[in-house]
């Protein structure tokens, strides 16, 4: 009698929705830029009660909450960033510094927003950063 073993295949976990693959493109594109600019990257996509903080990144004196806009083509990638989602990423950062107990401890606080335009090929055409954004 021959016996088949049923094997168990882990399934990686690959975003299907291409806004979301766009949008962890545009994340993974924003933290190498922070990390070129000396900033140690604390967290990525890190949930809170209110939504989830994109990165969250720190030189040893400022931690930063940033918020990443990506988009693909001409399209403006602060159109997204309106007063209420300003709001609701202080409101992240502030549950974050409530709630984390292994948060580096740092003088300075700030709320960055980077913008990301990718082309029809995947390419980076145009990458903002605007420190303290709001």
């Amino acid at each position: 009698m021959l016996f088949r073993h049923a094997t168990r295949r882990s399934v990686a976990c690959v975003p299907t929705d291409p806004r979301q693959h766009l949008g962890r493109l545009g994340e993974r594109l924003a933290a190498e830029h922070l990390e070129r600019l000396g900033y140690a990257i604390v967290a990525r996509n890190h949930r809170t009660r209110h939504g989830e903080i994109d990165l969250i990144a720190c030189d040893g004196e400022t931690l930063v909450f940033c918020e990443v806009k990506t988009r693909r083509g001409r399209g403006d990638p602060w159109d997204a960033l309106h007063p209420a989602k300003q709001a609701q990423v202080r409101r992240m950062a502030r549950a974050y510094l409530s709630d984390a107990t292994d948060r580096p401890r740092v003088r300075l606080l700030r709320c960055d927003a980077i913008g990301v335009v990718i082309d029809a090929r995947g390419r980076l055409t145009r990458l903002d950063h605007l420190e303290d954004a709001f």
